[in-house]
């Protein structure tokens, strides 16, 4: 027996009973999206029409311009970072190879207050030259910050390392063979790149991409704060100031389409294309060896992004944190605790999951099951403003029920229980990060041999214990990486907290979104930088994987 899918050992009720708990884990989450769906059908139209007769193509506009900035910016150096580093030998690659992911750690609304307060007019740059040169406002041009260009620079250096991530990863699978082979037929080191390595590693380059690109749409932080209107500025002043969640789900309906086209471009550049493996030595064991002027080149174009992503603004925070921001105090501890324990529960709530979901598909990979782990991964590719609309809605609806229900019984107003409490962020929360927790937790799982499956069924075991008992240790290091990614995913989670948080209720995020609006861009670097700290922790863990297995394949190859 090959696979504990069809194994007999695996009783019919208990089996179903996991079934139909993986199809309404994917219902429950899946009920965000239908509520927007269903939204964008309700209401008398007046608001969403004068949305469109208004600001709807300033939204449209803004969102395709800031898509294409942040699309050519993420390309032109994620992809040529991947190559040098993976293809190249020249000095500091080693080093440049893992670092080039720091700028991960880093929110682009966060960056974007870094650079404003060093870059704005009233900032120290802009002060030194006037000081220097005597010219006043109006008498120089210095690039604006606070603009649609200013939020295609942020997004870039932080969205970067998707593509960077992708990319890297296709061209160290490429084999070396086939590049040799271009070689003898006359192809120069650039035609090699451009004819055939690169098109090789579309589809990869394609997938960073529409990561990127997602993640750009889903942004509201930094096009809050540069006053640059999209979709997702759009929605929420749509549900805070008029009111009108029908307007808001609309907006949030032509978003999706948005999305959705990202996610079927993505598919349709991977259709009818197989590039295989030949087993074959892979590209790396020989790398192109860039001595003098290029290596240095070479080295100063990998280091520029890790410095202007990573490093400057990184010390800037720290800089103001420690010598001109206010002492915290305990409303800091308080922030500090909101955002731990509610980024500790929602991880815990989400790998529980997603560990029922991918154990279910290991029992039974059949077509419900399938479609149910589909569903429940649908939400990343959603914005927070469009999940946490769907959340409030149906959870409202659901308060207000209970509300009367026990007002006809018992005369007392019990009170919102879920929309005003942390039931809705964290449902929220769920729906937003289940698929990076299932990618995490099903890759540990196919490691795992179904003999081992088999042996715990044999001993008496159920399907559960033989999880709890097998699974479970041999996933450690999985279980560990699903918790840490999605911990710092939701500590960094900014629309979906503003808009679902409880009365008096604030995060790290929420604060420093707060102070950065009030201009008190100074204050706001003690709550910026934790989150930048914690977010350290999955990128060290990420970057010494590739660096252990690039160690382990050249240790391979020596022997």
């Amino acid at each position: 027996m090959s696979d504990v899918t069809h194994s007999p050992l695996v009783g019919k009720a208990k089996w179903n009973g996991l079934k139909m708990a993986a199809i309404l884990i994917a219902v429950i989450l899946a009920v965000p999206i239908l509520v927007v769906l269903v939204n964008v059908l309700m209401g008398d139209g007046e608001v969403w029409q004068h949305l469109y007769h208004t600001v709807l193509a300033e939204y449209i506009s803004n969102s395709l311009l800031l898509m294409l900035g942040v699309g050519v910016g993420v390309l032109v150096i994620g992809v040529p970072c991947a190559w040098l580093t993976s293809m190249c030998d020249f000095p500091g690659r080693g080093l440049l190879s893992w670092t080039l992911l720091l700028p991960m750690a880093v929110p682009a609304y966060i960056i974007a207050y870094t650079y404003t307060g060093v870059l704005d007019f009233a900032g120290p740059v802009q002060t030194f030259i006037r000081d220097v040169t005597g010219w006043r406002y109006g008498d120089y041009w210095f690039f604006e910050i606070r603009s649609l260009g200013g939020a295609m620079v942020m997004l870039t250096l932080v969205l970067y390392p998707y593509v960077y991530l992708m990319s890297r990863a296709a061209f160290l699978e490429q084999s070396e063979n086939t590049l040799e082979v271009s070689r003898t037929l006359g192809y120069s080191g650039r035609k090699v790149f451009f004819k055939l390595a690169l098109p090789l590693a579309r589809p990869a380059i394609v997938t960073g991409l529409t990561l990127a690109l997602m993640e750009t749409l889903a942004d509201y932080g930094t096009v809050q704060y540069f006053s640059v209107n999209t979709f997702t500025t759009g929605i929420l002043r749509t549900f805070y100031g008029f009111g009108d969640v029908a307007a808001a789900s609309q907006l949030a309906g032509v978003l999706l389409l948005f999305v959705t086209m990202l996610i079927l471009l993505e598919r349709y550049s991977r259709h009818r294309i197989r590039y295989h493996s030949s087993g074959l030595k892979k590209a790396s064991q020989r790398r192109m060896v860039l001595k003098g002027g290029r290596g240095v080149l070479a080295c100063v174009f990998c280091l520029l992004p890790i410095l202007i992503g990573f490093i400057i603004p990184v010390s800037i925070l720290a800089y103001w944190a420690a010598f001109k921001a206010e002492m915290p105090g305990a409303n800091f501890v308080q922030l500090a605790w909101n955002s731990f324990y509610l980024a500790a529960l929602a991880s815990l709530i989400v790998v529980s999951l997603a560990l029922v979901l991918s154990y279910a598909i290991r029992l039974n990979a059949s077509r419900s099951v399938r479609a149910s782990v589909g569903i429940a991964g649908l939400g990343y590719a959603l914005p927070g403003t469009i999940i946490a609309i769907g959340t409030i809605v149906p959870l409202a609806w659901l308060d207000h029920r209970i509300i009367e229900l026990v007002r006809h019984y018992t005369g007392e107003n019990i009170g919102l229980m879920f929309s005003g409490t942390l039931v809705a962020l964290l449902f929220a929360y769920t729906v937003r990060f289940m698929a990076v927790s299932l990618g995490a937790v099903q890759n540990g799982l196919g490691k795992i041999k179904p003999s081992m499956d088999m042996a715990g069924r044999s001993l008496g075991l159920s399907p559960f214990k033989v999880l709890s008992r097998i699974h479970i240790p041999l996933l450690k290091g999985s279980v560990l990486t699903a918790l840490l990614i999605v911990f710092v995913d939701v500590l960094k989670e900014l629309p979906a907290t503003l808009v679902l948080r409880p009365f008096n209720f604030n995060t790290l995020a929420v604060r420093a979104f707060e102070l950065a609006s009030d201009e008190r861009l100074i204050d706001a670097a003690p709550a910026s930088l934790m989150i930048v700290l914690v977010g350290l922790v999955p990128v060290i863990l990420l970057s010494r994987s590739i660096s252990s297995r690039s160690t382990s394949a050249h240790l391979g190859r020596s022997k």
